[in-house]
């Protein structure tokens, strides 16, 4: 229960209404740019796929743009999941996140669906496993493009860098290839609850989660780790007399800047610090 302190707070409240109301607009917005409104006529045109790549693309940079300072502007649980993966958000609050966004991608699909004639919707956006592929190769499709997304996320995102100009938002949403696939769980249930249309569902939860698990993972571990985390491991898990290594359980150590020298500092509750509710996002 100690990791829930951190919910009562106005900030903490804000930030999940953020991605709610984001969630809410980015498919309503992205979905809505699926309909075919030449549905029903005599040779309608085939859906305009550029135009719905670059509505979800420019969507989603506009509400990152919009919310990224409230919230993070995650708006996907696949980037949720992977900020939890390298402990950039605690686990209580990344599942208050996935809720608002689930509950924000079915409002706004349900207010499409209200606003749209029965005549035009179509599928309404709801995303299924192309007939010619099987339903192993969809899911690694979603793994590959969720990764390419969140690892645009983290390198986009990243305070380490100094040679990044121009908008990370921008980056972020135009990293959405023109495929038409979800990449986004959340952006796939509200289509899906609002139509009852469940097959293959899970290949939307399963592909974006596991992809951006990784992306997160080999850019936060691999490609781009932080050296301080690596000097306050190596002094937390000190060695004994033994040989072995021992986790430092009892108070806090940091380390001077330009120094190897160790400092130990009483330890402190980051939950009563009501200013930081949101850990770093």
């Amino acid at each position: 229960m100690v990791a829930f302190k951190g919910i009562w707070t106005k900030d903490f409240w804000r930030a999940v209404s953020a991605e709610y109301v984001a969630t809410l607009i980015f498919v309503l917005l992205g979905v809505g740019s699926t309909i075919n409104w030449h549905a029903g006529k005599d040779n309608p045109p085939p859906a305009d796929l550029v135009l719905i790549s670059l509505c979800f693309g420019l969507s989603i940079a506009t509400m990152v743009q919009c919310f990224g300072h409230i919230s993070g502007g995650h708006i996907n649980p696949a980037v949720t999941a992977a900020m939890v993966v390298t402990r950039k958000l605690s686990l209580a609050k990344a599942l208050f996140y996935v809720v608002a966004q689930c509950l924000g991608a079915i409002t706004g699909a349900g207010i499409l669906f209200m606003v749209t004639p029965a005549a035009v919707r179509g599928s309404f956006g709801v995303n299924n496993v192309n007939s010619d592929i099987s339903v192993g190769h969809g899911l690694l499709v979603e793994i590959i493009i969720t990764f390419e997304l969140v690892f645009t996320v983290f390198a986009t995102c990243d305070p380490k860098r100094n040679d990044l100009g121009g908008s990370a938002a921008l980056a972020i949403g135009l990293a959405i290839p023109y495929t038409g696939a979800s990449m986004n769980p959340a952006r796939s249930l509200g289509p899906a609850v609002i139509t009852l249309r469940f097959e293959n569902h899970w290949v939307y939860w399963l592909g974006p989660i596991l992809g951006g698990i990784i992306a997160a993972g080999l850019y936060e571990y691999l490609y781009c780790p932080d050296p301080e985390v690596k000097k306050r491991l190596k002094q937390v898990f000190q060695k004994d007399q033994s040989g072995k290594y021992k986790e430092v359980e009892s108070e806090d150590i940091t380390i001077k800047p330009g120094s190897t020298d160790m400092e130990k500092t009483e330890k402190k509750d980051p939950y009563n610090d009501t200013g930081d509710v949101l850990s770093s996002v």
